[in-house]
């Protein structure tokens, strides 16, 4: 069954088929379920090395049994915004536990880090203020920030010299990330932390692919960095990566969080995440903070990876995290890649402008401690030698 003819002042068809032609359509695929570093899509299995399930949780059963808790005791939605009913004893337990584990004052649960990047920086900021990003910052991040009626600056990616050169004193917010999401690396957080303590501006992490990785007991970057907690103002991280369920929170004092329950319009104005959700979230850092063997057998599959890549010719980004780009240039070129280890039954997604910049599309291949030695160097052997590299060791550009 076809819709109606679609007029008026939208070009729709224009703009997806300006999108199909230069390579950068996108579509969904329907899966079957993904663990243990496996998925299923339409009856077949392959390797997984597109999730962000870094330590292999998303199907562990200790949370599953939690999830099925909550949902026994409290349902299955939290039926209301979290400052009418929403807010149950589970929330304000992980909340605890959040706060005790990350070491700051408090903490405010989100639905996603999408919305809780978004509610810090419109609660907080206005015409007088600043407001200082890193160019490769989430898109959340991004996008909140050219809304503003604060001025944004973006420095060049890990710059700090840039971003000194940029900073007034007592003016507003410097945000990166810990991890970032395409390219794997690690904002240097000494560095901000002190240029934020000497600018007298506020400190903002987005630690979402760090968290649960990074540091001892998974506490993510500034941890595994040895920054305290307390210079760092904003700590946002998020529950649907290494921690193998759903959601997000925004850490810092006891301040900040009572400004946010009145002020962030995102969590004021939304139905609050299902306790049930809560509950298994409580489970899954339980099982983070104990979990130093995967993270070691995660950094092993890592080097792995990396040595056997580089080997074959292929170019990869500067990163020692879970998160490896292996970088092509050319948009239809990645995807005629990951179309052919798709076929040799490994699933690793294309990433394409506008998520990177252009000429650097790449294959995002993230690692996880549910793969064995024996995944990575299927992964190897399905890439293959680089067909641009003429000696052992050259970048491979497409």
């Amino acid at each position: 069954m076809t819709g109606p003819a679609v007029t008026g002042p939208f070009a729709l068809g224009a703009a997806l088929a300006g999108r199909e032609q230069a390579g950068l359509l996108r579509n969904r695929i329907a899966t079957d379920g993904a663990s243990g570093g496996r998925l299923r899509v339409a009856g077949r299995e392959y390797l997984n090395f597109s999730a962000n399930d870094y330590l292999g949780l998303v199907d562990h059963g200790a949370i599953k049994a939690a999830f099925q808790e909550g949902v026994d005791r409290y349902g299955t939605g939290a039926g209301a915004s979290p400052l009418v009913t929403g807010y149950s004893g589970a929330h304000q337990q992980l909340e605890e536990t959040l706060a005790e584990w990350l070491g700051v004052e408090a903490v405010l649960l989100f639905n996603c880090g999408f919305s809780a990047n978004q509610a810090v920086l419109k609660a907080l900021l206005g015409k007088a203020h600043l407001l200082w990003q890193d160019k490769l910052n989430h898109a959340s991040l991004q996008e909140m920030g050219s809304q503003l009626p604060c001025k944004m600056k973006r420095f060049a990616h890990n710059d700090m010299a840039a971003l000194e050169r940029q900073l007034e004193p007592n003016r507003g917010l410097i945000v990166s990330e810990g991890v970032f999401s395409m390219d794997g690396d690690q904002a240097p957080w000494r560095a901000l932390a002190t240029l934020a303590a000497q600018s007298g501006n506020w400190l903002m992490i987005d630690d979402a692919h760090g968290l649960g990785v990074l540091g001892p007991e998974g506490r993510g970057t500034l941890a595994a960095q040895g920054v305290t907690p307390a210079s760092v103002h904003i700590q946002m991280g998020t529950f649907g990566k290494a921690l193998g369920v759903a959601g997000a929170f925004v850490g810092g004092s006891r301040e900040l969080v009572a400004y946010l329950v009145n002020f962030a319009r995102h969590y004021v104005y939304s139905t609050h995440m299902p306790a049930a959700q809560a509950c298994a979230v409580s489970k899954s850092i339980e099982l983070v903070r104990a979990a130093d063997e995967a993270r070691a057998h995660l950094g092993q599959l890592i080097v792995r990876f990396r040595q056997g890549a580089k080997d074959q010719g292929w170019q990869l980004g500067a990163s020692d995290t879970p998160i490896q780009p292996l970088l092509v240039g050319e948009s239809r070129a990645t995807l005629q890649l990951a179309e052919r280890l798709r076929d040799r039954g490994v699933w690793v997604s294309a990433i394409r402008p506008p998520t990177v910049p252009v000429g650097t599309a790449r294959l995002r291949i993230t690692l996880s401690a549910a793969h064995r030695e024996q995944d990575v160097d299927r992964l190897l052997d399905a890439l293959g030698v680089c067909p641009a590299a003429t000696t052992v060791g050259e970048a491979c550009h497409g």
